[in-house]
Order: C-alpha cells, then sequence, then structure tokens
C-alpha cells in the first residue's frame, strides 16, 4: 500500500528550457500538486484527478483519496523532492509526463520518520482550462511500473 501512496504525490518542480504553452501550463499544475501534498491538502488534490480515473492498478479516484487520506493521516509532516524527467504535449489537450520523486515524512514510528523515492508515469489531460490527472503509473526507482 505504501507504494501506492506515493502516487499521490504526483508531484512535481518544474526546470528545462524553452517550453510550449501547454508544457509551460503541466508544469505549472505539478508544482501546484507539490504544493498541495507538502500541504496535506486532501481534497484539492483529488480535485486534480479527473472523475474517470483510472489506472494499471485498477484504481480509481476513490481510491487514491483513501490512499491519500491514510498517508496524511500517518504523516505529520511531508516533504517532496521532485524532478521531471520529460514532458510530452500532444496537440493543446493531452500530456504525459515522466518524473521522480523523493518523499519524507514525520511520523510516530520507530524512527520518526519515513522515506521513499518513486518513479512516476502521468498521463493528463485538458478539462476546459485545467489539466486533471486521468491515469498514472508509479513504481520503486529500480523496479518495473505498474
Amino acid at each position: 500500500m505504501k507504494r501506492a501512496l506515493a502516487f499521490a504525490f504526483l508531484l512535481i518542480a518544474a526546470c528545462g528550457g524553452p517550453a510550449s504553452a501547454p508544457e509551460v501550463e503541466v508544469r505549472e499544475w505539478l508544482a501546484v500538486a507539490q504544493v498541495k501534498a507538502e500541504a496535506k491538502e486532501r481534497r484539492a488534490l483529488v480535485d486534480m484527478i479527473a472523475p474517470g480515473y483510472l489506472d494499471s492498478r485498477g484504481y480509481r479516484r476513490d481510491d487514491i483519496e483513501t490512499m491519500l487520506r491514510v498517508y496524511f493521516l500517518r504523516q505529520h509532516n511531508v516533504s517532496l523532492v521532485t524532478k521531471i524527467d520529460d514532458v510530452r504535449v500532444f496537440g493543446d489537450s493531452a500530456a504525459e509526463v515522466d518524473m521522480t520523486v523523493g518523499m519524507a515524512g514525520t511520523n510516530d514510528g520507530v524512527l520518526g520518520f519515513s522515506a521513499n523515492a518513486y518513479r512516476f508515469e502521468l498521463e493528463l489531460e485538458r478539462d476546459g482550462d485545467d489539466w486533471q490527472l486521468i491515469a498514472a503509473r508509479w513504481g520503486d526507482l529500480v523496479g518495473e511500473l505498474e
């Protein structure tokens, strides 16, 4: 479940060279998601996910919301270190993002913190003026993405 929770932090810091307007918007969307995740704003993160979200694990939007709820309840603080590896935009309405995310949180566990790193492949779609997550795959840095 811990790996699945990582998904929720679709997250995110933009850097790179010249980009198209839709690519800039996607990078801004990712930066906003990171801020909301670090602030543990579950509802705001869920609003960034399309109602029809479905991933290769069979998770739907409600499943991701539950994972976020559990993770945020267990972690006192959440910190993310992100690296956007690639952003591919298709027309003005679809995008794919490959990224690496380091996650750390403080909690009441034995050591008082937890930390992990994951790779993500995100699929985004423009809905009106807003980008929304429609699917994602993620996994450990060296493992297969699911």
